[in-house]
């Protein structure tokens, strides 16, 4: 298996990879100081992702898998057959993942012919493995993380051991399966280390949904500081 630096997790790398593959700068990551209704107020709404790192631990690993083989045995709630996941073949790509699933499921605007929009266009007739092989042999996209991960505050680690990894919240509206009925907008967690795409119930207000979320399935329980939530919205105006 292929291994990449990780990615820092801060505006200013997210913000550079994002410009470099692609994303118009009208459309900018920012951090989430807290999810209490004070701090979520002072980020720039409205919200097209929230972008979480988090710790990995044994128990996280083990209730994740549970609820995989949960849903693969009882289902969720039909979700958009637009929404695009990939399935993560890369070790430490987690950020780079995170950052296609950020943007590729948001209505922000891409370069014409950028490699993300190139990327995007060809991964929509693909499966979420074969799409994980075209980010394996889209040799851009190791250059854009490389040069994206020497960006950071800190120095680039001598070692590719982490244990944080990203995953990713977004808006989309429900599908139609046979027999169901339109729920409506939903928030679905993308994840590449899942087995894909999870319904996560409701969406009113993505960003306030989304730290419930954050709060609930990752920090409550854990003594862990090492939590990061940064959200994709417009640019501040020059």
């Amino acid at each position: 298996m292929s291994r990449w630096v990780p990615l820092e997790s801060n505006p200013e790398v997210l913000n550079a990879w994002s410009t470099k593959a692609g994303l118009v700068p009208l459309a900018r990551f920012e951090d989430v100081y807290g999810l209490d209704e004070a701090l979520l107020a002072m980020v720039a709404q409205p919200v097209k992702a929230v972008v979480l790192l988090f710790p990995i631990t044994p128990d996280g690993d083990t209730q994740r898998k549970r609820e995989d083989e949960e849903i693969q045995t009882n289902g969720q709630p039909y979700l958009d057959p637009t929404i695009l996941w990939i399935k993560q073949t890369i070790s430490n790509a987690c950020g780079t993942m995170g950052l296609i699933h950020a943007i590729a499921n948001s209505d922000v605007t891409l370069v014409p012919e950028s490699p993300l929009a190139k990327f995007i266009d060809q991964c929509l007739d693909k499966t979420p493995e074969e799409r994980a092989k075209l980010l394996e042999t889209t040799p851009l996209f190791a250059d854009i993380h490389a040069q994206a991960a020497s960006s950071g505050q800190t120095a680039v680690p001598t070692s590719l051991d982490t244990n944080l990894h990203f995953t990713c919240f977004v808006a989309a509206p429900s599908g139609r399966g046979p027999g169901s009925e339109d729920l409506g907008m939903r928030i679905v967690e993308l994840d590449g280390r899942r087995a894909g795409p999870i319904d996560r119930g409701k969406c009113t207000n993505l960003l306030a949904d989304a730290a419930k979320l954050i709060q609930k399935l990752y920090i409550d329980g854990s003594f862990s500081v090492q939590f990061s939530v940064m959200a994709l919205g417009p640019a501040p105006s020059p």
